[in-house]
Order: structure tokens, then sequence, then C-alpha cells
């Protein structure tokens, strides 16, 4: 009987420990904050938000019905060899604080990341310059040759977008780092929270629901528009939104696409903002198991089609091991699938190529080796 009541009062030591020790990580600055006061209120009169938290147009479960976390587990421990690249990525060392651009011009980081430079402002989209897309900084590290930007080589930004809150996304160091050369922070509703637990002023935070519109200048006019993903930074989901974004600028229309499963939502953003001038959409990072919050490359090819783009510039891959496919087989994928479609040009720009609207659109295969 001694020998049980120490082992009871040992494992509920154990326990106590493990949990003491969860929530003092999960208290750690980098989870953020989910909304409260006048920001909830906001949030709670959405029609997106249900149940205490916010809703896909159509019924998402983010793991499929047919799939379980065991399969996806058995799946990470048998990973292809070339989940990552057997060699350094290939880049292009670009001067941003001295690029010029009479017509938009974006420069790609690798995965979601890249700066929009239209005329003197810069836009800058989902920044990830840490090295890492986890709260452990040990964890799903950049692939050599892909992390070769940082906040150093950024110039001053005008408006800062943030689709939603993933760390693949919202990454805590590069907010804290860039912030003082951000004017405006341009986020998903809800996304405020975390940018003010970690000292954004509010007054330098716009948030939107769904088909939101603001108009930023005579030449720059932005509206929030559905993704079908889902949100969180720690146990909770759904505290705040996730968004694409229709942005106008100098006359041209881009897509900016976040993170999102294929849905009906592409053709009602192409119908009525289409067509566009270029789509940025995700192609990367997608299984089976999570089919309904990433598109296949396939259906990028559907999206693109549906959102009435001339072009199409892939994101979401080549910078994170996320997923269990080849890190180069996304764009593989996504040509094949286009193949016989001359009436849509895909570029494909090294890190930190420039892509010159109306002018220059790298092809060069520079994955494969």
């Amino acid at each position: 009987m001694n020998f049980l009541k120490k082992m009871i009062t040992w494992i509920i030591g154990i326990v106590l420990v493990l949990g003491i020790g969860v929530w003092l990580f999960l208290k750690q600055a980098i989870f953020g904050a989910n909304p409260t006061e006048s920001r909830l209120e906001r949030i709670e009169k959405s029609i997106n938000y249900k149940d205490g938290s916010f809703q896909n147009l159509s019924y998402t479960s983010v793991m499929s019905e047919s799939g379980s976390y065991w399969e996806m587990i058995k799946q990470n421990l048998n990973k292809p060899k070339d989940a990552t690249p057997s060699k350094e990525l290939p880049s292009v060392r670009t001067d941003l604080k001295k690029l010029e651009a009479d017509l938009p011009t974006i420069v790609w980081f690798g995965h979601s990341s890249y700066l929009i430079k239209s005329k003197n402002t810069n836009i800058l989209i989902d920044p990830v310059f840490s090295g890492s897309a986890s709260p452990i900084s040990a964890f799903v590290k950049a692939f050599k040759g892909a992390d070769v930007y940082k906040v150093a080589d950024i110039p001053e930004i005008d408006m800062l977008f943030l689709s939603h809150d993933h760390y693949d996304h919202l990454d805590y160091k590069t907010i804290l780092e860039i912030a003082p050369k951000v004017k405006k922070f341009y986020v998903s509703l809800g996304v405020g929270a975390h940018l003010e637990h970690w000292g954004i002023s509010s007054d330098k935070i716009v948030e939107f629901d769904w088909w939101e519109n603001v108009v930023v200048s005579n030449e720059i006019n932005i509206t929030a528009t559905p993704a079908r993903h889902f949100s969180g930074r720690a146990f909770t989901r759904g505290k705040s939104l996730w968004s694409s974004f229709v942005l106008k600028i100098d006359g041209y229309k881009i897509f900016l696409g976040g993170d999102s499963g294929y849905d009906t939502h592409f053709k009602k953003i192409g119908e009525q903002f289409g067509p566009f001038d270029i789509a940025l959409l995700e192609n990367g990072q997608y299984n089976l198991l999570w089919h309904n919050i990433h598109t296949l490359p396939e259906e990028t090819y559907l999206a693109a089609k549906d959102l009435k783009t001339k072009v199409l510039m892939p994101v979401h891959w080549a910078k994170f091991d996320l997923a269990i496919h080849s890190w180069n087989e996304p764009i593989k994928r996504l040509l094949a699938a286009a193949a016989n479609d001359d009436s849509l040009k895909i570029t494909t720009p090294m890190i930190g190529e420039p892509v010159v609207l109306d002018k220059n659109y790298p092809s060069s295969k520079w994955w494969e080796f």
C-alpha cells in the first residue's frame, strides 16, 4: 500500500511539473494573445464568427475525415530523402533599398514572404526572416540558401500584410525586428491582438473581415477576401481570421493568396475582381490528410483559372519542410498541370530574382539539380 501511495504521489508530481512547464512555455510572448475587449466585440459581430471561432465558407475539417493523427505521425517518420534539397538553393542578390520599380516589381524570399514595390511604395507580405517557422527555433529550419535575406536587407515598409497567424506567416522575431521600419500593418481580423501584445501601437494596425475594403490613396486600394484555412498559435484555433487580399495599385490588380484549400471562393473572387495581372498562390506543403486547407498543385492551377489571372506566381514552397512531399515536387506537378494551357503564364523566380509586371517573368527551372 505504501508503495502504491508513493507511485501515485510520484505520478501526480510529474504531471504537475509537466503541467507547470507547459503553462510557462505557453506564456512566452511568441505565442501572442487572443482578442479581448473592443476587438473581441467586433469579432463577435462578424458573420464569419460562430460558436467561439471563425468559420470557413464551406465545412472544413483540418484533418481530412479519412485521415488520422497517427497516420500523420507515421508519414513524418518515413519522409522521402529529398523532402529537403540536397544542395544549397540558388538565389539572386538584389539591393532592395535601391530597387527601381516604375512597374510593380515582386521579389520573393522563399515560402510565402515577398516584397512588392510599385513606384515609391514598398509592400511586404508575411515576412519570415528568423530562419525558422516554429515557436522553437531549432525546429522547422529554412533550407540552405533559402534564408539569404534578413531584416537588415529590407527597406522602409509602407504596408505590411499578414494573411493569418501561423508561424510560417507571422514570425515573432521578424515582427519585433522589422516593426520600426513599418508605417502600417494590414492584417486579418484578430491578428492585431498578437501585434499589440508584442508592442505594436494600435494606430499602426488595420484589421479586415472578409470583403472589407480600405482606400489607402488614389492609387492603392485593398480588399480582404476569403480563404479556406484556419488559425492558431497554441492549442486554440479560430480566434483570428485567415484571409487573402486583393491589392489594386497603380492601375494593376494583384491577388495575395495567403493559405487556402480549394473551394468556390476563388471563382467568386475572380468574378468580382478579375481578371488579375498576377496571382500569388500557395503551391506546397499539401497532403491528402489535410487536403481541405491546402491546395494540391493541380488545384493551384484551377484556382488561378478561377481567378482569371494573366500570370501565376507559386509561393509557399522552397524554404521549409512542412509536409511529406519532395521539396521540388510542387512546382513540377503545377507545371505539368498547366502544360497545355497557353493562356496562363507561370513565373518561377529564384529567391531574390525580381518579377516585373508586363516586363520580366523569370521561368528558369532552377530547382533541377
